[in-house]
C-alpha cells in the first residue's frame, strides 16, 4: 500500500551506449523511455549450472559440483495508449524501445557494431534494476484508428544482464590484492561470487571465513559482505 501523500514513482527504461571496451561501463545516456503505466508485475530469473558424475552405486548419487551461475533476466510487460496522451499515435514510443535493439552510430562509427546497454529502473528498487541488455522485445498492436494508426499496444521486454566484472577483477580499485565489500542481492550465493571474484567457486570457504558465515548458498539480501583480496585465497 503506497504511503499517504507519496507521489506515484514512474517506472523507466534507461538506454545507454555500449561500453567501449571489455570489462568497461557503459557510457553516456542516449535517452529516458518513461513509462505511461508503471507494470502490474515483473520477472526476475536466474539459473546455475552444476555438474554431476554419475555414481557405479545403485541407490545412490554422487554431490553436485557448481560450475558457474549465469545472468539474471527481467521480463516485463509495457503498456502504450495514445487515447491517453495528446499522441496521435504509438509508433513513436515503440520506435524508442526498437533503438535499444540496433547497433548505435557511435558503434558503427568504429566499425563495432554494438546495441545500446539498457536499465529498467523504478523507485529504489535493486534487484530489478541493473546493467543489461534488450535480448528480447514483441509489440501486440491492439487498437486502430480508421486510418489503420495503432493507437494501443503492448510491449513484452527481456532484458539480460551483461556483467562488466570478470572474476578475480577489482571494480573499485583495479587491485587484485585489495579488499573490498560486496552487497548481496536476490540469488547471490558464495559459490557464485567466488567465482565472479577469483574464476574458482571452490574459493567460498575464504568469503565464508571472513564473515563467519556457515551456509553458502543462503545470504541475506541487502548484507554487506567482506570480500578479501585474491591472494588470500592462495
Amino acid at each position: 500500500m503506497a504511503k499517504a501523500g507519496a507521489s506515484l514513482t514512474r517506472a523507466q527504461l534507461v538506454v545507454m551506449e555500449p561500453p567501449t571496451t571489455a570489462g568497461a561501463k557503459p557510457g553516456g545516456r542516449l535517452a529516458t523511455v518513461r513509462f505511461q503505466f508503471n507494470p502490474n508485475s515483473l520477472a526476475l530469473t536466474k539459473n546455475t549450472e552444476w555438474r554431476r558424475t554419475p555414481s557405479r552405486m545403485a541407490g545412490a548419487t554422487s554431490l553436485p559440483e557448481f560450475v558457474g551461475s549465469g545472468p539474471r533476466t527481467l521480463s516485463v510487460e509495457v503498456f502504450l495508449d495514445a487515447t491517453a496522451t495528446h499522441d496521435t499515435s504509438v509508433e513513436n514510443r515503440v520506435q524508442q524501445l526498437l533503438t535499444a535493439c540496433v547497433p548505435t552510430k557511435a558503434s558503427l562509427a568504429k566499425k563495432k557494431p554494438a546495441s545500446p546497454w539498457v536499465r529498467f529502473e523504478w523507485g529504489t528498487a535493486k534487484t530489478t534494476s541493473f546493467d543489461g541488455v534488450l535480448s528480447n522485445l514483441s509489440v501486440d498492436y491492439s487498437l486502430f484508428d480508421v486510418d489503420g494508426t495503432p493507437l494501443r499496444a503492448r510491449c513484452a521486454l527481456s532484458i539480460e544482464e551483461a556483467g562488466v566484472d570478470t572474476p578475480g577483477q577489482n571494480p573499485t580499485s583495479g587491485s587484485r590484492e585489495a579488499r573490498r565489500a560486496h552487497r548481496v542481492v536476490a540469488g547471490d550465493s558464495l559459490p557464485q561470487l567466488a567465482w565472479r571474484e577469483y574464476g574458482d567457486a571452490t574459493a567460498w570457504r575464504v568469503i565464508a571465513e571472513a564473515n563467519d558465515i556457515d551456509d553458502p548458498m543462503v545470504l541475506v539480501p541487502g548484507t554487506e559482505l567482506l570480500v578479501p583480496g585474491v591472494e588470500e585465497v592462495r
